[in-house]
C-alpha cells in the first residue's frame, strides 16, 4: 500500500487480514467496517481504517456482548483487584480492560475434546510438558493478561508460576464465539505474535474450520488448514493428525 489513503479491493483486504472474502462482504453488509462505495456493489477499503475499526478497544460486538472500559490503562494489579461479575470473564489487552460473556456449551465442548486429544499427543511427545485450559491467567507484560481457551507449555519453558503463566506458551488455541471473533482473530493474534507465541490456532465452530499459524521471521504464517471432516496435519508436530469431525 503506497499511502495511508490507498483504497484496496475486498480481495486485497481479505488477503491482508488473512480473512475470507465472504467475511469481508459480511462485515460490509453489516457496516462493521468503513468502506467507499464506487457504484452498485463496487466497494473499496482503506486498510488502516478497517484495521482500526476491527481492533479498537472501543469496538463493540452486536448486543454489546464484548466491550472495553475506557479512560485508563489497566495493569495486572488492577486485574487482580477486579470484582467478579457472574457470567463474564476479563482480559487486559495492552492496557484495555475487556469484558465478555462466559463461553457457551458448543465452545466448551470443542475445547474439551481438543484438550483430550492434545493431552494424549503431548503425553507421548513431551511427557513433562503441560496442556492447560482456561480460566488460567497468562501474562505477557504488566498491561497484557489473557486467558487462552487452551495452550501448551513445553517442558523446556520455565514460565509456569503458582497462580499464572508468565510468558509465551509454545501453542495457544482460541475457539471463536459470537462475542469474540474479531478480538481473537485480529487483536489477540497481533498480541500473540508480538509476545512470541510460536504456534497459534483459531477454531471457528460456526464455519467448522481450523487455522494454524506459525511464527516465521516474527510474523504469523498459515501452515495448516482444515474444515468440516478433514484430517488436520501440522508440519511442525510430527505425527499430529486430528480428525476434525470429532471436534464438531
Amino acid at each position: 500500500m503506497s499511502s495511508d489513503n490507498t483504497l484496496i479491493t475486498a480481495q486485497a483486504l481479505a488477503d491482508a487480514l488473512d480473512l475470507s472474502v465472504e467475511t469481508i462482504w459480511r462485515y460490509t453488509r453489516e457496516k462493521q467496517i468503513p468502506f467507499v462505495e464506487l457504484g452498485k456493489k463496487q466497494y473499496r477499503y482503506n486498510f488502516q481504517e478497517v484495521l482500526h475499526a476491527l481492533t479498537s478497544p472501543a469496538v463493540q460486538e452486536k448486543e454489546h456482548v464484548y466491550h472495553a472500559d475506557a479512560g485508563k490503562q489497566y495493569t495486572y494489579q488492577d486485574y487482580l483487584e477486579l470484582d467478579e461479575l457472574p457470567g463474564y470473564r476479563h482480559e487486559i489487552l495492552e492496557g484495555a480492560l475487556i469484558r465478555e460473556p462466559s463461553p457457551n456449551v458448543v465452545h466448551q465442548r470443542i475445547v474439551g475434546r481438543l484438550h483430550l486429544f492434545l493431552y494424549n499427543y503431548f503425553l507421548q511427545e513431551d511427557p513433562n510438558g503441560e496442556v492447560l485450559l482456561s480460566p488460567l491467567d497468562v501474562t505477557f507484560s504488566d498491561i497484557t493478561v489473557v486467558q487462552p481457551d487452551l495452550f501448551y507449555v513445553s517442558s523446556e519453558q520455565e514460565i509456569i508460576k503458582e497462580t499464572r503463566i508468565d510468558g509465551a506458551p509454545k501453542l495457544v488455541v482460541e475457539v471463536l464465539s459470537p462475542s469474540n471473533g474479531r478480538k481473537d482473530r485480529l487483536q489477540k493474534l497481533q498480541i500473540y505474535q508480538k509476545a512470541g507465541v510460536e504456534h497459534f490456532w483459531i477454531i471457528n465452530p460456526q464455519e467448522k474450520t481450523v487455522e494454524c499459524f506459525t511464527l516465521r521471521d516474527g510474523l504469523y504464517t498459515v501452515v495448516a488448514l482444515g474444515m468440516e471432516e478433514d484430517v488436520l496435519r501440522h508440519p511442525d508436530f510430527d505425527g499430529l493428525e486430528i480428525e476434525l469431525n470429532n471436534l464438531w
